[in-house]
């Protein structure tokens, strides 16, 4: 972000009865405001009193007074809060800038109390503070959701694509059946006809006739449903017989893919361990080594030869005398730890082997960081090849149940279909009898027609079931495309809700990386070559079971006056450097979380270990990420900013 500011804008801000305030007005200046002055001059309360009229609860109350408040004014808008001592504690009423402090009070209210700027030097969990504001379980909960959303559309589309497969068929099988009713309509015209031929009809057959009908008719709907039951179990026996594949496939898959036991995964973890272990301990001995030949570098620098002395006193001593003391090699000083006369060649022997040991160290440390790298990835590896065993595990599981419960069905189907074949033959026998008794030609004719209506009807009947199984199938069919739609939109929902937390990451820790860089850059601490933020993956216990969780971890490297590069460690920072660090990683949150969209002020206050000409560097770098910057600092700090930053000296 590039912020541009309205030099227009101005923020008006009322205080009564905050921190150590009793009345104040300030109006603030788009861009940097100083407020400067000696200690104990209320340059806290009221960044404070800002904090508190912006929806923060880190403000004090006057010890003196029963209640406070704070007044914002920006253009036509207007912000209050009230702060009353109740029941021994601190209520908050009013109408603050924002309802939720907390992305401000972590990223933007940096305050010596900052929990995000303090994180470096107590050495807190970076990547949980700048998770904090991310609600992971209801992220969690909505991947879940959609999950079942999706899980339920593919469901779908596969019973889709079945009957996308059985739509030939069904099609085939109408056009049967409507061969089969032209058919029976052209035998049963034949019949009708031959009955108004004879012209006659025997009353004594009627009963017989109405009850031959009444048994064909119920045959004829014992045999539909005798089709209906075939369908249903052929359907069923496909449908196993494809998930019987489906078994095969991932049982040989399986086979193939043995899932890794936990022992390698716990021994590269011990092993990892162990040789970060050996990297403290040489991180240890390096700054322990480089301490040790600073002092004395300074040693000898400080501790000058008599012939260095007389340089300086002029004393008259000749050029020969001078070249001869130059040239000499049995200079000595003053041995520091024993306090005997040593030769300065003895002592800077003696630094040339620390310096080797000391290379030795980091080539060493570059080697355990190396296996580190490898061990890492092949724990990674192997984690990926746990869960996919244990994806097709699952997967198996799903399908020999569904096997299962389908050859359960198949079963009953079984079942049905032999009680309704029983059925069919007890029926067809009673209709054989009913045809032996008939008595006259005109009674055959009339038996013949029955059936050929019942037949006829029973034809009708399945083609009718055919063809609403054709219309419901082309109807869904047609709704396939908006189902993959919404798939597709699930699919990316999902994309972005599993992203959401890794790119948080992945952009604070660039961004806390560039930032990092430019500010030492600008800053140029003596031999600081870098800072910066590694994420690195470590297995937690969470109750009963180990789970795997990203962390931030800080790296610091330095470089020694031969310009020899090693990696020091946080403890090492100066004050000043832990400071910088510090903030530059409240900015780093403060970028990705965009506080900037949120809340126009960054609050700046307490960074006197820090040098004036620095935090002059500092400020004008920060200038450029809020509307409004207000900095608290010392008379002596604020000389060294730029003369055109509005100065606040009395509140």
């Amino acid at each position: 972000m590039n912020q541009t500011h309205n030099e227009e804008l101005t923020a008006q801000v009322e205080v009564t009865n905050i921190g150590g305030i009793d009345q104040s007005s300030m109006t603030l200046h788009a861009g940097v405001n100083v407020l400067t002055g000696k200690n104990a001059t209320n340059r806290t309360s009221f960044l404070q009193a800002i904090m508190g009229v912006c929806g923060s609860e880190q403000t004090t109350l006057k010890a003196d007074a029963d209640q406070g408040e704070v007044v914002l004014t920006m253009g036509d808008s207007r912000y209050t809060r009230t702060i009353t001592r109740r029941n021994g504690g601190l209520s908050f009423d009013g109408n603050p800038y924002l309802d939720d402090p907390i992305l401000a009070d972590l990223f933007a209210f940096l305050l010596e109390n900052n929990e995000a700027r303090q994180a470096v030097t107590k050495g807190d969990n970076l990547r949980e503070i700048l998770m904090r504001p991310v609600d992971t379980m209801e992220i969690e909960r909505e991947i879940e959701t959609l999950q079942s959303e999706r899980d339920e559309i593919d469901t779908q589309l596969q019973r889709l694509d079945s009957l996308e497969d059985q739509l030939p068929k069904l099609e085939a099988d109408r056009r049967q059946l409507e061969d089969e009713i032209a058919d029976k309509e052209a035998k049963l015209a034949d019949k009708t006809s031959q009955i108004e031929s004879l012209d006659t009809t025997v009353d004594e057959t009627r009963e017989e006739k109405n009850v031959y009908e009444s048994k064909i008719d119920t045959l004829s709907q014992a045999r539909q449903e005798q089709q209906r039951i075939e369908r249903r179990i052929e359907s069923e026996q496909e449908s196993i017989e494809s998930l019987r594949t489906d078994r095969e496939e991932l049982t040989e898959e399986l086979e193939n893919y043995d899932r890794v036991g936990d022992s390698r995964i716990s021994e590269i973890e011990q092993e990892v361990q162990r040789l970060r272990g050996q990297i403290q301990q040489i991180d240890s001995i390096v700054g322990d080594l480089q301490s040790v030949i600073q002092f004395n570098d300074e040693f000898l620098e400080e501790g000058q030869p008599p012939f260095l002395q007389n340089l300086d006193n002029n004393d008259g001593s000749t050029g020969d005398e001078l070249t001869e003391q130059l040239v000499s090699d049995t200079t000595e000083v003053t041995c520091w730890t024993c306090g005997n006369s040593v030769k300065t060649t003895q002592i800077e022997s003696t630094l040339d082997e620390l310096r080797a040991i000391r290379n030795d160290k980091m080539d060493q440390r570059q080697t355990f960081q190396s296996q580190i790298d490898d061990l890492q990835e092949e724990k990674s590896s192997l984690k990926q090849r746990q869960r996919n065993h244990d994806r097709l595990q699952r997967k198996l599981a799903d399908v020999e149940a569904e096997i299962d419960d389908r050859t359960a069905t198949l079963d009953d189907l079984e079942d049905q279909q032999a009680e309704v074949k029983e059925r069919i033959g007890s029926l067809e026998s009673e209709v054989n009898e009913l045809e032996d008794i008939g008595q006259s030609e005109i009674l055959d004719l009339q038996k013949e027609t029955s059936r050929i209506e019942v037949e006829i009807e029973q034809l009708t009947s399945d083609l009718n079931d055919i063809e609403a199984q054709i219309t419901d199938t082309e109807s869904k069919l047609d709704d396939r495309e908006n189902l993959q739609q919404q798939r597709e939109q699930i699919t990316a929902e999902l994309a972005d809700l599993r992203t959401r937390i890794e790119d948080l990451q992945t952009d604070a820790v660039e961004e806390f990386n560039t930032h990092m860089e430019a500010l030492l850059d600008r800053l140029q601490y003596e031999n600081l070559e870098r800072i910066w933020i590694e994420r690195t993956e470590e297995e937690v216990r969470e109750g009963r079971r180990k789970v795997t969780k990203d962390q931030f971890e800080l790296h610091v490297v330095r470089s020694t006056d031969s310009g020899t590069v090693y990696e020091d460690i946080v403890d090492h920072l100066s004050e000043s450097e832990r400071e910088i660090t510090g903030l530059v990683f409240a900015l780093a949150g403060y970028l990705v979380h965009e506080v900037y969209d949120h809340v126009p002020f960054m609050l700046l206050d307490s960074i006197e270990a820090v040098d004036s000409d620095r935090i002059a560097r500092l400020v004008d770098y920060l200038s450029n990420y809020s509307d409004y910057l207000v900095v608290a600092l010392l008379e002596e700090d604020a000389q060294a900013l730029d003369d055109s930053y509005p100065r606040i000296e009395s509140i």
